[in-house]
């Protein structure tokens, strides 16, 4: 009975000092992680850090009513880039009876798929700097040739 006790103490303690191990680690990758922003933000902050260029900069928000059954505009393309100007576009069509979303990856500027009337839009202002609520009214000058002014498809895929 008494080496049963002995060994059930000795398994504890083993479990024990390996939760442990794994929570100090855990602990060390966050502090690790806090400290790294705070870098970050006070580099920011002080103006001596470069800018950085992975962090989401700019966005822009259009509504619209895709599906022409609706009112109130419930439909939205949101662009969301970085100073490089990589980053995505996110469209919600939404209708009576169903929603449906797409997400697109734009890099340099440009979109790596065709976009929408809607999601140029939304892309064009927010490299402009136009956002967050744009309208497909406003006027907003073109970049030029190349994948972010091509004709959008008439047809949703």
């Amino acid at each position: 009975m008494l080496v049963a006790v002995a060994v059930a103490g000795l398994v504890a303690g083993v479990a024990g000092l390996s939760i442990a191990v794994v929570a100090h680690n855990r602990v060390n990758q966050v502090v690790d992680e806090c400290g790294e922003m705070l870098r970050r933000q006070l580099q920011v902050a002080s103006g001596s850090g470069a800018m950085d260029e992975r962090a989401l900069r700019d966005l822009a928000i259009v509504h619209y009513d895709a599906l022409k059954e609706m009112s109130g505009h419930r439909s939205f393309s949101l662009a969301l880039i970085n100073a490089v100007g990589d980053g995505i576009v996110i469209s919600s069509i939404n209708g009576r009876t169903e929603t449906r979303t797409y997400a697109k990856a734009v890099q340099g500027g440009h979109p790596v798929e065709m976009l929408s009337p809607e999601e140029n839009q939304a892309l064009r202002a927010a490299r402009l700097g136009k956002g967050p609520i744009v309208s497909m009214d406003d006027p907003l000058p073109d970049f030029g040739s190349g994948n972010g002014d091509r004709p959008a498809p008439t047809a949703r895929t």
